[in-house]
C-alpha cells in the first residue's frame, strides 16, 4: 500500500508485542495480533 502512494525503500520491521499487560492481551493472543514498524522515504 505505500508504494501504492509514492513511497519508496519501504522497510517493515519484526513483529512487536503491542498488547503485552493490555487488557485485552487474551484476544490479542488469540488472533495473533503484532504490531509493525515501518520506515519508508517519499522521493523528492
Amino acid at each position: 500500500m505505500l508504494e501504492e502512494i509514492g513511497f519508496v525503500d519501504v522497510k517493515i520491521g519484526p513483529p512487536v508485542d503491542t498488547f503485552k499487560g493490555a487488557g485485552g492481551e487474551d484476544k490479542a493472543r488469540l488472533f495473533a495480533v503484532y504490531g509493525y514498524a515501518f520506515l519508508a522515504c517519499k522521493p523528492r
